[in-house]
């Protein structure tokens, strides 16, 4: 997910989206909500990532230690016994005798055990006390509750599934370790930030309090804020370099109606193989694919993320639009491909394949081996049938051009057999059943950055004193949750220090 430029997309998840190429696998979500923003890995958009493919070396055997937990396939038919193995960590260093428990919610990729050692919940924990534990979402990583990724099999993938198998794990772990009256806190980062939210909403006899980052809670078939506030992002930076990736978006959409082009395109962003434009589809992955480059920098822009191994972190907005901005280069069509370049070399993809009916071949294949499995056709799979997410280019107010939402919509079907219709139903019932931007519940915290798009679908202001928001300006997805360092904005520092005063406040309730 995709996690995935979905909300979601910190565990979410939240990442670049490298092809079979090795680079921008494209997906109707993200974002996603890209998994964890946080605590995953992932190599697929949804909450987009770019840390896909990389390994981290634990530091201390002990926290990086794959544990695995007995789940039930099906929370909700008691007439099927079937069960599975989910992945979960530990780490006790700073835990004290009657301390709090913090359960760190996996999202739509691997579980990356780089946040047993770093982030700032530890920061907290070390401060409280605390036992850290995390839980690898159902049918992400090594967490796989079914013999393969079918259509069939993945009506066991949900939310509620997911939120079930917390509730669970928290039941019995409590049970086992003797922690049934400890007071229980849930982590998570964009669609794993919705989670904790959700948690909180749904069992609160089971979890006392809930830290919900960038969580998008608002669920929306079309969501062309998206792109709104990528142009809002990128503004803040040149005020003039939205308008120049416009012109350059919309200069390439029209060399995509003259067949005679295609071998300066092909040539221009160094693709693998002739540009080959037969369908909407086709021009519209392509599209696509090149606006990631600049949606996945605006989502992560600054955010130290280095720890998880994560490459492409030196690639922020103002690079970009120093590269639009450079007149040097050429017109802004040329500056743009010159943008794909960059992210080429600095990924060290030999070459892109934009060609949609290898993306359809990718995310069709349902094999725990095959090239979607890191998380890209779960991720997807939600948002066709909880979440929907898909940053359309339906809004005149953003820079990019050639991929709306009956694109995203069409991928439904093609990959899962879901209607539009089937979509929006699906989406009406999420959000009738967590609420939406109405949520109800108490002694959630739910940050959001100004420069993450996905606050947008997020809570930007107080619900109650019990449901503050914290509204970082100038932050971009998840930054809360990352380690501190010396370079972080002031109101950064301020906005972790301000959700620590509230646990500590909450814990004493």
């Amino acid at each position: 997910m995709e996690l995935s430029h979905m909300p979601p997309a910190c565990f979410p998840v939240d990442i670049m989206a490298l092809q079979r190429s090795g680079f921008l696998m494209s997906s109707v979500a993200l974002c996603v909500l890209v998994s964890l923003c946080v605590v995953a890995e992932g190599g697929f958009k949804g909450f987009r990532r770019s840390n896909a493919g990389q390994e981290y070396t634990c530091r201390q055997g002990g926290v990086c230690e794959e544990l695995w937990f007995t789940q039930q396939l099906d929370h909700f038919n008691g007439a099927d016994s079937r069960e599975w193995k989910q992945r979960y960590f530990v780490n006790e260093a700073f835990y004290k005798p009657e301390g709090p428990v913090f359960l760190m919610i996996g999202g739509e990729g691997p579980a990356n055990p780089a946040w047993m050692q770093n982030g700032t919940w530890l920061t907290y924990a070390e401060k409280l006390g605390a036992l850290c534990l995390m839980l690898e979402h159902r049918f992400y990583g090594k967490s796989r509750p079914t013999s393969d990724l079918s259509t069939e099999n993945l009506r066991f993938l949900s939310s509620r599934q997911a939120l079930a198998d917390l509730a669970h794990f928290r039941t019995v772990m409590a049970e086992a370790r003797g922690l049934a009256n400890r007071k229980w806190v849930a982590f998570g980062g964009s669609y794993p930030g919705s989670l904790a939210a959700w948690f909180r909403l749904k069992y609160p006899h089971l979890v006392h309090a809930s830290v919900a980052t960038s969580a998008p809670v608002h669920a929306t078939v079309n969501f062309p804020e998206y792109l709104e506030v990528v142009w809002r992002s990128l503004a803040s930076e040149n005020a003039d370099c939205p308008r120049i990736v416009e012109e350059a978006s919309s200069t390439l959409v029209k060399l995509l109606k003259d067949p005679t082009t295609y071998d300066n395109i092909t040539k221009d962003f160094n693709l693998c193989s002739k540009l080959q434009i037969q369908t909407e589809m086709d021009s519209a992955y392509f599209l696509e694919t090149l606006a990631g480059n600049f949606m996945d920098v605006v989502q992560y822009n600054e955010d130290n993320r280095g720890f998880e191994g994560v490459m492409g972190t030196n690639i922020t907005i103002k690079l970009l639009c120093g590269v639009m901005a450079d007149s040097s280069l050429g017109e802004p069509y040329e500056r743009y491909a010159a943008v794909a370049r960059l992210m080429m070399e600095t990924f060290s993809v030999k070459c892109l394949d934009v060609g949609f009916n290898n993306y359809l071949k990718e995310m069709t294949n349902a094999s725990w081996d095959g090239p979607a499995a890191g998380g890209g056709r779960q991720w997807v799979y939600q948002t066709c049938t909880e979440f929907g997410f898909y940053q359309s280019t339906d809004s005149p107010n953003q820079p990019f051009s050639g991929f709306p939402l009956k694109y995203h919509v069409q991928q439904c079907a093609d990959f899962f057999n879901v209607s539009a219709d089937q979509l929006a139903e699906a989406v009406a019932q999420t959000n009738e059943y967590y609420g939406g931007y109405d949520i109800r519940s108490s002694r959630i915290v739910l940050p959001n950055g100004s420069i993450d798009p996905w606050h947008a679908l997020g809570i930007t202001q107080d619900i109650t004193p019990d449901l503050p928001a914290v509204f970082i300006k100038g932050t971009a997805h998840c930054a809360n949750m990352y380690p501190a360092r010396s370079e972080d904005l002031p109101q950064l520092s301020l906005a972790r220090d301000h959700v620590f005063l509230l646990l500590q406040k909450w814990l004493n309730q």
